[in-house]
């Protein structure tokens, strides 16, 4: 029998039940609501780099970005400016690297995403490359390394939830980097094998559905002067109308034995170079406009497309942009031979084309930090640049200089973290304000990163349970 007694103690308890549950949905609400400056956290290795690129797109409205993600594999993800609302990651292909748990180099690197949109909104990507290796055959360019080049096509326009990977480019690929012209035709430029090998393009007149063969730009062949080869490492973008601009610079592609140099094959790279490819007459130029026979030699390229001789320290990684009248302006890092197998601490260096002749910044203020090049005039330039303050803050700032180089003034800092370091991508294509650069966070004692898209306001927030994604490992097989 039910008593009154009885009936206001049952209400109590439901009354009771129902504040906690509400306690509990109220706590979850907060939770799921806590925004973090991060869009993901498992950016893995070196998950973004400059050489690969681009890597972010902005397309009517969103901001597209890709890296790389746990075992190397491409992960794609969006975010839309007027809904604020992100999409993804999502994985996008399966790299054939970062799934060896006998192999020494645990993360190869090499085989970064760079990202394109076609005319028909359809979303590509190129990754998994370190130059292809000996059981996929001979490589007529070059020689071998590691992983597969891939190409993989989203499945509908402008969709990252589901990917198509296509046989349809030379898998003897590393450093993808991405060109799409005005008349919609797609330039895919890599290295195609491993340090030993021509640089070349596939192209495609059909939104990426074929690519035409490979084209060499820059020759690799034995070099007289050392016992090596030689080897290049070139930045290439779009320039002004049908032009792609292209900055680079000379690996001394050493023998692991030889009798010069005691340490054998090393990072050892110099000088600075820059040249114009015509996609319109298919003409590739210096910058004075002189005709270049192609591939370019190492001699030729000395000769005729050399910005600065640079024989005693060490370069590292061109950058280049044009302005409205086509006179491009290039940066390398430079850094002294220490006597090591690496090079010692690098600073950017700066150098414009005033029409006539290359000038070179005198004292442009830059810290040490990598960095990628906006040109907005002759005078006006911009430096997106990683770096670390004296006390021990990693950085991602934007340096500006109204004097065509010669100096630079930190502007702006659009993100700081104490006791960490950055990984960063280059400039996004046509970037919204918001959304200009990807970076990676390295954490100490990890391989993951937390990603972030920053742009004029900083990092772009989410919810951070939308950020903790699944981090799948190899482990090492025990004897």
């Amino acid at each position: 029998m039910i008593t009154k007694q009885n009936l206001l103690k049952i209400s109590l308890c439901f009354l009771l039940l129902g504040c906690n549950a509400t306690k509990k949905d109220v706590s979850k609400n907060k939770n799921s609501e806590k925004k973090v400056d991060y869009f993901a956290d498992n950016g893995f290795g070196n998950a973004v780099a400059i050489v690969q690129h681009p890597s972010g797109v902005y397309h009517k409205g969103i901001t597209y970005v890709a890296y790389q993600g746990p075992l190397e594999d491409p992960y794609v993800a969006s975010y839309n400016h007027t809904t604020k609302e992100w999409k993804g990651p999502f994985k996008a292909g399966v790299s054939e690297m970062g799934k060896d748990p006998n192999r020494k180099k645990k993360i190869d690197n090499h085989g970064k995403p760079a990202l394109l949109i076609d005319d028909a909104g359809y979303i590509h990507i190129a990754f998994g490359g370190h130059g292809g290796m000996r059981k996929h055959g001979v490589n007529p360019l070059g020689n071998h390394a590691y992983g597969k080049n891939l190409h993989a096509v989203s499945k509908k326009p402008l969709d990252i939830s589901s990917w198509e990977t296509l046989d349809n480019i030379s898998l003897f690929g590393t450093y993808s980097q991405f060109a799409k012209m005005d008349n919609g035709d797609i330039y895919l430029f890599y290295r195609h094998g491993a340090h030993r090998s021509d640089w070349v393009y596939q192209k495609s007149r059909d939104n990426g559905v074929t690519f035409g063969k490979p084209i060499s730009f820059l020759k690799h062949k034995r070099q007289k002067s050392i016992e090596g080869e030689d080897s290049w490492y070139p930045w290439v973008s779009r320039g002004n109308g049908d032009d792609i601009v292209v900055a680079f610079d000379y690996h001394t592609c050493r023998d692991n034995k030889n009798s010069q140099d005691k340490r054998g094959h090393i990072p050892e790279r110099h000088n600075l170079y820059y040249m114009v490819f015509d996609t319109k007459t298919g003409e590739w130029k210096n910058v004075k406009n002189e005709s270049l026979k192609m591939p370019l030699t190492k001699e030729l390229a000395d000769e005729k497309t050399l910005v600065k001789k640079i024989p005693n320290d060490w370069t590292f990684q061109g950058i280049t942009d044009v302005d409205l009248n086509g006179n491009p302006q290039v940066c390398v890092l430079v850094g002294p031979d220490i006597g090591a197998k690496r090079r010692g601490p690098k600073r950017l260096q700066h150098f414009r084309w005033d029409g006539q002749t290359w000038l070179q910044s005198k004292n442009s203020n830059l810290p040490r930090g990598n960095g990628d090049l906006e040109v907005k005039s002759a005078t006006e330039v911009s430096i997106y640049l990683e770096s670390e303050t004296s006390n021990d803050v990693g950085e991602i700032s934007r340096w500006d200089s109204s004097d065509g180089g010669n100096s630079f003034q930190k502007e702006k800092v659009f993100l700081e973290r104490k006791n960490s370091g950055f990984v960063i991508s280059s400039l996004i294509e046509k970037a919204h304000p918001d959304a200009r650069i990807i970076v990676g966070e390295k954490e100490e004692g990890s391989d993951f990163r937390k990603m972030y898209l920053l742009g004029d306001n900083g990092p772009i927030k989410r919810n951070k349970e939308n950020t903790i994604l699944e981090k799948p490992t190899i482990n090492k097989t025990k004897n």
